[in-house]
């Protein structure tokens, strides 16, 4: 066929044949994919490493900069007295301690208490003639009143006065400790937020307006049932109350869903992470349950006033140990937040469908929890979701509550010193009758040797009794080893010493440091490595399945650890101050902790898909918190924990940290030989599970879903859909 337009051949032609045409326009489309799916990658990516990484860097940096040198600021504190010595009184607390407490007159012995239970003020000295009465209330925090005896104290017998102290509102034998408040709290705040993200991820369309607050409604009565019954009828640790712990539990879990449906609104997945900040990182400090806003920064009485955990700690509190008094402001504070998230996501969603009516309703990122195909049917995949967060507040009030709500110490070893051994061996028969299953009495007759059992942690304590060359009982102890089990030996053999009319000299093996007086930094830098191992699996299992290949996972995995590791001891050295110095040890430990932490999700991550964080986090955090030894000596809990001390990666990763920071890495080696196991066993079975099946590197497709069988199923319901 001619050409009907010839074309000489230093003329360019009228016309070009169509594949000129369409080829360059097709590599333009194939580059333009090719960088869209490029940039999706590195975008995968980027996620899979970003999320954990702000997740522990918040926990851990939130947690220890509030709570790794507790000191008093502006402590309430009443006075009351005679005029002339209560204004000679408050001058000297006020001269000896200025920023540490916030002194208020109280008119009558009677008011002072009654401020004390009011909870308007921590503590409340009377002075009458020659002697103060120191006034708390255990119930109101047990840190809070051992503190505010530490501040008095001091004064009453500097102005020669008799002290005598009186627990007000001492907390019931069966919470002794005053943890079933702050644990209920935790749990019901964790009920509140974590729902929401995987509903967005996995079912959107439950995040309706008029579908949600009804679901909500229903998840807030089932979970407080749930909560009621563990820490009722089952465990024993709340008696009474019913009503009102049932309202209270719904109250907060209803109000915290309402502000994360608002949150979600705003920030869509990264909602989490907000919610995580205001309700996890700084509520849970706020809320003045496990120590006194008053003993943190600044900041936390002002988030006292507000946060969700503060009201509903509070509320809980009220309610068990001070009959209802004080509870009606705390409420309210949880109803107010639900009223106002509730009238602000309906203002967003309208604005929403007014500027975008025709906006398509949210992508559903996470197909199935399970690691396998979505389910057809939607109520397998709702009972799921449920399955989820009920199964997380159970484990942590179980095992976590459950190891710590009655501390007592049970055959806690302790070494009793005498001139010989005979001498010895005669004190522990006379302080067993009197202590039996409490201690564990080692007769020793050689005050060295005992110290040196104190200080490589093979007992507790040593009581040293008295001789012709000192006069005085002595007591050994190790604050570095545990403070815990250090406040519990000097309270009793403080008592045995003043029952036998003796002086007692505490000697203090190894004091922790100013910067970390409580411990803190040990418990939340081993939580850290241990987070951040189990999250990166998990995390880059959703956000980029082609990481999951041992080719890759392995690479990913050590470089995680690595970097992660000094970034956290940045967190928590230079910018927290929680430790000083032992980077490279801390560091690599660190390292090896992640890293094995990692190859041990995999293997739940492998089999269960997503849900995998239940097994590993009830082994990990819930089993392993309470058996490291870092909140709680474990000769205070039940006794399986000291099994599980020798055997869990976070007794180890504690141990380790334990050991570099305050005693010369003296016992690293066994410790990281625990780590080496858990990681090498759950590599090698990763391996087996890889060959059986081998890992998929796409994420599992979402099936169109048949329209809803919803009566307002119509373009009505769509654009509020589209609002979500």
């Amino acid at each position: 066929m001619t050409n009907p337009h010839p074309t000489s051949a230093d003329s360019p032609p009228d016309t070009v044949p169509a594949t000129e045409v369409e080829a360059p326009e097709s590599q333009v489309s194939d580059a333009a994919a090719a960088k869209r799916a490029k940039a999706e990658k590195i975008g995968r990516y980027v996620a899979m490493f970003m999320m954990p990484l702000l997740m522990v860097s918040m926990l851990v940096g939130g947690y220890l900069a509030a709570m790794h040198s507790p000191e008093p600021h502006n402590m309430p504190i009443a006075v009351s007295g005679p005029s002339q010595q209560a204004d000679s009184f408050t001058g000297a607390l006020e001269s000896a301690a200025p920023d540490a407490v916030d002194v208020r007159r109280a008119a009558s012995a009677e008011e002072a208490r009654q401020l004390v239970l009011d909870r308007e003020v921590s503590g409340a000295v009377v002075l009458s003639g020659g002697s103060a009465t120191v006034y708390t209330a255990g119930a109101a925090g047990a840190s809070q009143s051992s503190t505010v005896t530490a501040l008095l104290a001091p004064q009453v017998l500097g102005q020669g006065l008799n002290l005598q102290t009186e627990d007000l509102k001492p907390l019931p034998d069966n919470d002794m400790a005053g943890l079933g408040a702050m644990f209920m709290t935790t749990a019901l705040m964790l009920a509140g937020y974590m729902p929401l993200s995987l509903v967005l991820s996995n079912s959107p369309e439950l995040l309706r307006f008029r579908r949600f607050v009804p679901l909500l409604a229903g998840w807030s009565a089932l979970i407080a049932a749930l909560v009621w019954t563990v820490v009722g009828p089952i465990m024993g640790v709340v008696e009474g109350h019913t009503a009102a712990v049932l309202g209270i539990c719904w109250l907060s879990v209803f109000a915290v869903g309402s502000v994360q449906l608002f949150l979600t609104r705003i920030f869509g997945p990264m909602a989490v992470l907000v919610g995580m900040l205001f309700l996890m990182v700084l509520g849970v400090p706020a809320s003045n349950m496990s120590m006194s806003v008053h003993t943190m920064p600044a900041l936390y009485p002002f988030l006292h006033n507000f946060l969700p955990a503060a009201a509903t700690g509070e509320s809980l509190r009220s309610v068990l140990y001070f009959d209802g008094n004080g509870a009606a402001g705390h409420l309210l504070v949880l109803v107010i937040g639900i009223v106002a998230s509730l009238l602000l996501t309906l203002g967003l969603d309208a604005l929403k469908r007014r500027r975008k009516p025709d906006a398509k309703p949210p992508a559903v990122n996470v197909a199935s929890l399970h690691g396998g195909p979505r389910p057809k049917n939607r109520v397998w995949r709702y009972v799921t979701l449920a399955f989820f967060p009920l199964v997380m507040v159970s484990m942590m009030l179980t095992m976590m509550l459950g190891a710590m709500y009655q501390p007592a110490p049970r055959d806690m070893p302790v070494a009793v010193v005498g001139a010989t051994t005979e001498q010895a061996e005669q004190a522990v028969a006379g302080l067993e009758e009197n202590m039996s299953g409490l201690f564990d009495l080692r007769a020793l007759d050689s005050a060295d040797e005992a110290r040196e059992q104190v200080r490589d942690r093979e007992i507790t304590a040593a009581y040293v009794l008295p001789s012709a060359e000192n006069p005085a009982a002595t007591l050994f102890t190790n604050q570095a080893a545990g403070v815990s089990a250090q406040q519990v030996v000097s309270q009793v053999f403080g008592q045995v010493s003043a029952g036998q009319q003796m002086e007692l000299i505490k000697e203090d093996i190894a004091p922790l440091p100013g910067q970390d007086s409580m411990g803190m930094a040990t418990m939340y830098l081993a939580m850290g490595w241990i987070m951040a191992g189990f999250m990166i699996i998990v995390v880059g299992a959703t956000a980029q399945p082609a990481s999951r290949p041992l080719r890759k996972l392995l690479p990913i995995a050590a470089g995680w650890a690595v970097g992660f590791s000094a970034f956290l001891w940045v967190i928590v050295d230079v910018f927290v101050g929680a430790v000083d110095g032992h980077f490279f040890q801390l560091w690599a430990v660190g390292a090896i902790a992640i890293f094995c932490v990692a190859m041990f999700t995999a293997v739940f991550e492998r089999l269960i898909g997503m849900l995998a964080i239940l097994p590993v986090i009830g082994i990990l955090m819930f089993l392993g918190v309470p058996a490291s030894g870092a909140a709680m000596s474990i000769y205070m809990e039940p006794e399986i924990f000291r099994f599980l001390h020798e055997v869990l990666p976070m007794p180890a990763a504690v141990e380790s940290i334990r050991s570099i920071l305050y005693f010369g890495g003296d016992t690293v080696a066994s410790h990281l030989l625990t780590l080496g196991i858990w990681g090498a066993a759950s590599l090698v079975v990763v391996i087996i599970i890889d060959r059986i099946k081998p890992p998929r590197t796409e994420a599992w497709p979402v099936d169109e879903a048949p329209a809803p069988a919803d009566p307002a199923g119509d373009k009505a319901a769509e654009k509020e859909f589209a609002a979500v």
